[in-house]
């Protein structure tokens, strides 16, 4: 039995609050994708991982966090550009319809504070503030955090998950995104089907298979006016593959990419293809939790691979 898999990356300003020059239309775009998501899932009934950043659930903040032990300058852009943004710095509006949704969406973490797991300088002690900040919170939401999503896709202290009881985090995707990636599928009749399996730390990695917004600017307009969005076919193609088969396709996305009408469309497109296969073959929605269950609880190595870390 094949199933998919749609993660969310919910992080309004903190995933862009590091960079030099945030991309605006994005920064601006993150409440409406939020909101247009969930109400594309509740029509469709489709259930997703909604990976959130721990520091939308607070309702205000000193903006220094000086019990935080983030580098110098991590939370400057909230003390000074963002210090009257209240509305990308915190979201419990959104977190609640998240919450509230009809659509049996699991709630997961993005981190506290949108930190880089992989870099040098997110050091241990970073990593386990960020995870603990982050529990602390949903537990005040009375949630739990079972996935957790890397920001920027950037892994790293796999071991401090494990140690506070995380059980599955997406992992890098084999396929490359953009044209390259559709020159592979298309091209190369490469799958993009993924194999979810218990690591080292006794962690679910559960795979992306394709990003859903990584074919922009002009090169999808020019694509869009001469044939249709290539974005569709290959999420269309995705789907198709884990109906005929017993694997894994695993779909992502930020809210924030959906900054005009016509990446509702794709996205209403790519949710509807998926509701037509699921109820017209054995294909399921799951979520990265229910995977992690699946893979973890028929793995003999999991007892072993957790031993590994402690």
């Amino acid at each position: 039995m094949g199933s998919v898999v749609i993660s969310l990356d919910a992080e309004l300003g903190w995933g862009f609050h590091d960079l030099a020059d945030p991309p605006t239309e994005r920064v601006e775009a993150g409440r409406r994708g939020w909101s247009v998501m969930l109400e594309l899932f509740e029509e469709f009934d489709i259930p997703a991982t909604w990976a959130v950043v721990g520091h939308l659930m607070l309702d205000d903040c000193d903006g220094v966090h000086a019990d935080h032990p983030a580098p110098n300058g991590w939370f400057d852009r909230e003390r000074t550009d963002w210090a009257d943004r209240d509305d990308l710095r915190y979201a419990p509006d959104l977190v609640t319809d998240l919450r509230q949704s009809d659509a049996d969406h699991e709630f997961a973490s993005h981190s506290f504070s949108h930190a880089l797991f992989g870099r040098p300088e997110t050091d241990r002690e970073f990593a386990v503030a960020e995870l603990e900040r982050s529990r602390e919170i949903a537990a005040d939401w009375n949630e739990s955090i079972d996935s957790f999503v890397y920001p920027r896709n950037d892994i790293g202290h796999r071991e401090v998950l494990a140690e506070q009881g995380v059980s599955a985090y997406r992992g890098r995707s084999p396929t490359r995104d953009g044209v390259r990636g559709i020159f592979d599928s298309t091209i190369r009749d490469r799958s993009m089907l993924v194999e979810p399996a218990v690591d080292e730390y006794g962690l679910v990695n559960v795979p992306a298979s394709m990003f859903l917004f990584g074919f922009e600017g002009p090169a999808r307009t020019v694509a869009e006016s001469i044939w249709t969005d290539p974005m569709v076919e290959l999420a269309r193609s995705g789907i198709d593959e884990a109906a005929r088969t017993d694997g894994l396709f695993h779909m992502w996305l930020h809210p924030n990419n959906l900054t005009h009408e016509r990446d509702d469309r794709r996205m209403r497109a790519i949710l509807s293809h998926l509701e037509r296969r699921r109820t017209a073959t054995d294909l399921t929605v799951e979520t990265m939790g229910d995977v992690a269950r699946r893979v973890s609880g028929s793995s003999p190595v999991t007892e072993q691979a957790t031993a590994s870390w402690k």
